[in-house]
């Protein structure tokens, strides 16, 4: 049976774990070529062996998606090598330092945004460049967050770059859909990830409080959004475009 984005190009940022491995393991086995992009070329590279391990067809490419000149290379890096492109995951994301907004100093509020919002900005511009180019339709998903619809205590520049995240979504698929281009965005809610951990190894009681929060009781896995990520740029999802998808447990429930 073939997968739901067989014979697809998909480039996936922040690939070199987490959510963002787990989602270019789902797009593989479901019949993708994959672009693994991230900084980290030794992880990234690690992402790259467990997709061909598994019988999959990966390429890694080293991208800041910070920088425009990265961005548009690792496009341009996807086509080279496999001809064209057919969906994007914009997964690359930091966490930055959780702090109150009269302590967040300029720095974090510009890490947050050049990273979480930019990054997805610069992302979302050279794939529809290249989809419009191609003269094709194309899929393209980033990751916002439950913060990018409610706030958080503590964690302001993150929360402001992840509301742009989720305004950005929606005004490029306004600007694309009659192309044919869909444009959504997945909104986790908690879920073990390599951040998570570094948040929790700061603050150890921050962990069992905030499975309180979850009435499902536990933590997302990373394959979770990866598994909501491809769904939306399958073409099962193709009269879904800019919605932003919550996947959380039920947190913003309450």
């Amino acid at each position: 049976m073939a997968g739901t984005v067989q014979g697809k190009v998909a480039l996936v940022t922040g690939a070199a774990g987490g959510i963002g491995r787990a989602a270019a393991q789902i797009f593989a086995r479901e019949g993708a070529k994959v672009v693994v992009a991230d900084l980290q070329e030794a992880a990234g590279a690690e992402t790259v062996r467990l997709i061909e391990e598994a019988g999959g067809e990966a390429v890694f490419v080293r991208c800041d998606v910070s920088k425009g000149a990265d961005v548009e290379n690792l496009v341009k890096a996807a086509v080279s090598h496999y001809g064209r492109l057919d969906c994007a995951y914009n997964n690359a994301g930091v966490e930055g330092t959780w702090t109150r907004i009269h302590d967040c100093t300029e720095e974090n509020f510009d890490f947050n945004y050049n990273v979480n919002l930019k990054g997805v900005f610069l992302c979302i511009k050279y794939q529809v460049k290249q989809f419009l180019e191609q003269g094709s339709p194309g899929a393209i998903v980033s990751t916002a967050s439950i913060a990018g619809l409610v706030g958080s205590k503590n964690a302001g520049a993150y929360v402001a770059a992840k509301h742009g995240v989720v305004g950005l979504t929606k005004t490029a698929a306004l600007e694309y859909a009659a192309k044919g281009i869909r444009v959504n965005t997945v909104c986790p809610g908690v879920i073990r990830t390599p951040m998570l951990e570094r948040i929790f190894a700061t603050n150890p009681k921050m962990e069992q409080a905030m499975v309180g929060f979850e009435p499902i009781g536990r933590f997302g896995a990373p394959s979770e959004i990866g598994e909501a990520a491809v769904w939306l740029c399958s073409d099962q999802a193709s009269f879904v475009t800019g919605h932003a998808m919550v996947v959380d447990g039920g947190a913003t429930a309450c």
